[in-house]
């Protein structure tokens, strides 16, 4: 279970504060156990400052605290402050990634249940793809369905998500899939030969839906599982 720490305190000094967060991050290079940090000032009165640390748990968190490094910045923070900073732990009991979930949801419903039309529902209006083996890097929703529906039914895949990270409105995703070769594809007449592989794909969301994306696909060791091209020796 993760972990958070919420640091609440009052200083009209608010610029050293965030350079002497910058000087512990700095100095416990290879030893801290944080993960995360938010830094928020309150638009209602600029001297109260809050302070966010994630950690792994909550064993992690005081290993981090015991930090030589930790205890000496914040000898240095109590001289900033007005007054004695406010400390807060918070085992996490739920963490909502919005837009992984949708991402997840589009992994789910158009490409392991082959509902291609789910699209419409998940992705923008104004939606567009980026894929090297499209026709075209950049396409719109109807035609990123279109020409991903001959792939969808050559291979019926099943994506894996390996990981998921998300930064603002970014959602980058590791997969793996599996398939097989049981319709036509690209000209090529169905092999029956089972294929798998690696990519990644990267997805802006805007107001919970996805509107772009960008796909990394090994097509060339797709290609060879197929007999298209012999695999590289060395």
């Amino acid at each position: 279970m993760s972990f958070v720490q919420v640091i609440d305190l009052k200083t009209d000094r608010v610029d050293e504060l965030r350079g002497l967060m910058d000087q512990w991050i700095q100095a416990t290079e290879g030893k801290r156990t944080a993960t995360h940090s938010i830094v928020g000032r309150d638009r209602s009165d600029g001297t109260h400052v809050v302070e966010i640390v994630e950690f792994p748990s909550y064993e992690e968190a005081m290993r981090n605290s015991n930090l030589p490094e930790t205890n000496r910045i914040y000898q240095q923070l109590m001289e900033l402050c007005d007054g004695e900073p406010s400390f807060t732990d918070l085992d996490v009991v739920g963490d909502q990634q919005l837009n992984k979930i949708v991402v997840q949801r589009f992994v789910e419903e158009v490409i392991n249940r082959g509902n291609i039309n789910a699209a419409d529902e998940l992705c923008t209006a104004d939606y567009r793809e980026h894929d090297p083996s499209l026709s075209s890097y950049d396409v719109d929703l109807e035609r990123a369905k279109a020409e991903n529906q001959e792939t969808m039914t050559a291979f019926s895949p099943t994506c894996t998500i390996e990981s998921l990270v998300a930064e603002g409105d970014l959602v980058c995703m590791r997969m793996s899939y599996t398939g097989r070769h049981i319709g036509e594809y690209r000209g090529l007449e169905p092999t029956n030969r089972d294929v798998s592989g690696t990519g990644h794909a990267t997805f802006r969301c805007k107001e919970g839906k996805i509107a772009e994306s960008w796909w990394n696909i090994d097509d060339l060791g797709l290609m060879q599982q197929l007999g298209v091209f012999e695999p590289y020796e060395r």
